[in-house]
């Protein structure tokens, strides 16, 4: 049960508000990724709706296997009613073929499936986690989102990242602090096939960089080599890293040959500077 005060006046407004933004829908599909924006809304949805809400994770190829079992087990732990549901967009060339648009028919997949779960079983409407920070970047995901009349409380209610992992903290989720994500195809440049051999190539190379303490990981994928991001004051430990036997077993096993490390650190949407340059001359 989520408690109705926080012993912080803003942040009491804001869950204050989220809670009215989602009562407005008699019963709601949260679409859930295990993520801390679409856990709060989950989490938020399940206390003032109860059994009229349910969050529904995608499976399939392009999300890290790590992901789904962290979503198994945030929905155990918060008793948070979780369906796991397989996607098709590796079926789709719109999304194979990887253009700057991937997202929208990534999440079109996404919500179609929501809207049949929604439709078969009588729940009202869906909703996500995009927050009120998400519109500033490269996000054709949100597209998809209205042209399903998906809702966002976050948004609708003006919250964005710092906030929702304020309010998460306050509330006792504990991914509150879990770094920002993405699907595993995000790590491909624009135009390269997505396939599940290059995603599974790139996820085991950050897996072993998780392993190796790492937090904020990304191993871009560019052919035979992988080009890999950490948070900025480890740039040098990751060097060290990269220079061992154990990992250049791992990067041959994963089918790269050789390994760059991104001097500034991980940024977030590196690869979307090119989509940004692309819309400024459109």
């Amino acid at each position: 049960m989520i408690p109705r005060t926080l012993d912080d006046p803003r942040l009491d407004g804001l869950l204050a508000a989220l809670r009215a933004s989602v009562a407005r829908h008699a019963s709601a599909v949260v679409a859930f990724s295990a993520g801390v924006d679409s856990t709060l809304v989950l989490a938020v949805a399940h206390d003032v709706l109860g059994t009229r809400a349910l969050g529904l994770m995608g499976v399939s190829p392009s999300v890290a296997p790590a992901e789904l079992a962290d979503g198994r087990e945030l929905a155990e732990r918060l008793g948070l009613p979780v369906r796991f549901v397989d996607t098709h967009e590796m079926q789709d060339g719109n999304y194979t073929s990887n253009p700057r648009d991937r997202c929208f028919f990534c999440k079109t997949e996404l919500y179609a499936v929501c809207r049949r779960v929604a439709d078969d079983e009588g729940f009202a409407t869906i909703l996500n986690g995009t927050n009120a920070d998400d519109p500033g970047d490269w996000r054709p995901g949100l597209v998809a989102a209205s042209d399903a009349d998906v809702c966002s409380p976050l948004l609708e209610c003006g919250v964005g990242k710092a906030d929702v992992r304020r309010l998460a903290e306050a509330l006792g989720l504990p991914n509150h602090d879990k770094p920002a994500l993405a699907c595993l195809a995000s790590r491909l440049p624009y135009g390269t096939p997505v396939t599940p051999e290059r995603l599974g190539a790139v996820d085991t190379v950050e897996q072993h960089m998780r392993r190796a303490g790492f937090r904020d990981v990304r191993a871009r994928h560019h052919g035979p080599e992988v080009r890999l991001e950490v948070e900025p004051e480890r740039v040098g430990d990751l060097r060290r890293l990269v220079g061992t036997p154990e990992f250049d077993a791992v990067l041959r096993g994963a089918g790269f040959s050789r390994a760059t490390v991104e001097p500034d650190g991980y940024r977030m949407g590196r690869l979307n500077d090119t989509g940004r340059r692309a819309d400024a001359t459109e």
